[in-house]
């Protein structure tokens, strides 16, 4: 019995010893916890608290992105930040997508293969929420042109043509551009476990690795904050000096909304997987999306896409400019628009005058143009007869 006792006292010994020996690893290689905000990527959307502040609160603080108000809490944390840019793609086979029903402004264009690729700005809707980005995908020229209008963050994983790269032309060369730029950059190839990584088992179906990164918005911006990229930059320069809001105004009484009930954008003919379209409800006074002829669900909270505003920005395309099929867009300069807002479309016009110039929308008689407060989709296609309503 005695040795029976001590056999059983030595391996409880040897465990315990060969645990100590392995925490002591593990804390010796792994970075210290207050370095890393982990995702809850197993928390379902039904576990998550109703609301993220006292909703007695008073929301008095005007988004100057889009609009929406907030509370001071809320204002106090979004007014230490910059805007954050990501870049989401719209592969069928990488749907649905996390994170576009969080965003800010929503930008949309094509990229390679006539496939669209999204840029979701985050800025004033992120306090309080770690919220799941994906897919990532590479960035594109145009895009920085629309980033550097915040000063934003850039999120992505790559992008076309560094600046040695004889194989892309020089006007597509994204990441040239966001070096030269000063481009706040947040490219993944800088960013590791656990901020971004690929998770192939995000969808109930099997995708290609292309499809599978995943990165997280507090993640990000302890990562900016590290870098000195707050809501003033390394040099003290706020990221809103050159910035112009947009104006908004509140929903239209319902007796005052319109009658224009469906739209529907063609990216690029015989490619309709990629088109989008937008279906007014009357009684929120919103838009739901749909992409390629389904509902377009946001994965973490299985519901569907919205928008307040869906923007048809018209710009030419050039392109594709080399082997890579990379393409063009105008993105400096002025062209027309069409703003969807309160069941009513006004025919206007947009105009930039630089790259870190703000793009803004006129009505008819070169009047600038108020949005609904709420989300804003702005769909940038070559051509207005691309887009029926």
């Amino acid at each position: 019995m005695k040795l029976k006792m001590v056999n059983i006292m030595m391996g409880l010994g040897l465990y315990l010893l060969s645990t100590g020996i392995s925490f002591a690893a593990f804390n010796l290689t792994s970075p210290p916890s207050s370095d890393v905000t982990f995702p809850l990527i197993n928390v379902s959307p039904g576990q998550k608290p109703k609301f993220k502040v006292d909703p007695s609160v008073p929301r008095d603080q005007e988004c100057p992105l889009n609009g929406v108000m907030y509370t001071k809490q809320e204002s106090d944390i979004y007014a230490g930040r910059r805007p954050l840019a990501v870049m989401i793609e719209n592969s069928a086979e990488s749907r649905p997508q996390s994170g576009l029903s969080r965003a800010d402004i929503v930008y949309e264009a094509i990229a390679e293969g006539w496939i669209t690729r999204m840029m979701g700005i985050y800025y004033c809707n992120t306090p309080m929420e770690n919220i799941i980005f994906a897919p990532v995908r590479s960035a594109r020229t145009y895009y920085v042109d629309w980033v550097s209008e915040y000063d934003a963050l850039y999120n992505h994983v790559g992008g076309a043509g560094r600046c040695n790269d004889d194989t892309v032309d020089d006007r597509a060369k994204a990441l040239c551009q966001i070096d030269r730029f000063g481009i706040k950059d947040l490219d993944q190839f800088s960013i590791g476990y656990p901020d971004c990584y690929r998770n192939p088992d995000r969808l109930d179906h099997p995708v290609a690795t292309e499809h599978t990164m995943v990165c997280f918005s507090e993640n990000l911006y302890k990562i900016a904050e590290k870098r000195g990229w707050t809501n003033v930059d390394e040099r003290d320069i706020p990221w809103d000096k050159n910035f112009q809001s947009w104006q908004f105004k509140d929903d239209a009484k319902e007796a005052d909304r319109g009658t224009t009930n469906s739209i529907k954008i063609v990216f690029a003919k015989g490619y309709d997987k990629y088109d989008a379209g937008w279906t007014f409800d009357r009684a929120s006074n919103s838009y739901k999306r749909s992409s390629g002829g389904q509902v377009h669900l946001d994965l973490e909270t299985k519901e569907q896409i919205t928008a307040k505003n869906v923007v048809v920005q018209v710009s030419e395309i050039t392109g594709p400019v080399d082997d890579h099929a990379h393409i063009l867009y105008d993105t400096i300069g002025s062209g027309k628009a069409l703003v969807f807002s309160d069941g009513k479309v006004i025919n206007g016009t947009w105009t930039k005058k630089s790259r870190i110039g703000r793009t803004v929308f006129f009505d008819s008689v070169g009047k600038e143009i108020s949005f609904t407060r709420g989300p804003v989709w702005i769909e940038v296609i070559p051509s207005e007869q691309q887009v029926t309503y």
